[in-house]
């Protein structure tokens, strides 16, 4: 996957599936800031099936209603108002544009911003390309590509000890026999 710049919008959400017969969605946030993205009034876009740019087929959507429910959320938008309609976008991403985003903390990176930076060790050995970044619990999950073989490393602060988004380079310091798994 190419890493490029800021792209025009970033992906805030998952429309994991209907939830009951109004419409509503349950919503896996995929955002540090869910109460910003998930409040009525935003404004979001329903993604294309690869999750990379809004799908032209859909019309923006309007957050009408949200509540907390699990780890999620349930939400629903402003025109879609049966279950029907709701299940045609079921496993759509949300996306919400750049600049409606909150700046990042010190020590942060976007999500996009990972995609396609090569993982080396500290003295240097290429261990491959982030492919995909898994949203888990405690830490999120790097899916790396590498020439002979694929990784998971966590992304936490003992295996991750430094990146350069400008260089495209994530360094990581992996425990003896993850990168054997």
């Amino acid at each position: 996957m190419e890493r490029t710049s800021d792209p025009p919008f970033v992906v805030v959400g998952h429309l994991n599936k209907p939830h009951g017969t109004k419409g509503d969605f349950f919503v896996w946030p995929l955002t540090d800031h869910p109460d910003s993205c998930f409040a009525p009034g935003v404004v979001l876009r329903i993604s294309d099936p690869e999750g990379r740019d809004p799908d032209e087929r859909f019309p923006p959507v309007r957050v009408e209603e949200v509540r907390t429910y699990r780890k999620g959320f349930l939400v629903r938008f402003e025109g879609i108002g049966d279950r029907d309609r709701a299940d045609f976008l079921r496993d759509r991403l949300l996306l919400r544009p750049f600049e409606e985003t909150e700046p990042l903390e010190e020590g942060e990176l976007f999500y996009h911003q990972l995609l396609g930076l090569t993982v080396v060790t500290p003295d240097g050995v290429e261990i491959g390309r982030v492919r995909e970044v898994y949203g888990l619990h405690p830490h999120d999950l790097l899916d790396i590509r590498g020439a002979e073989r694929d990784h998971l490393i966590p992304f936490s602060r003992e295996v991750v000890i430094g990146w350069s988004v400008e260089e495209g380079r994530l360094v990581v310091d992996p425990p003896p026999g993850l990168l054997d798994l």
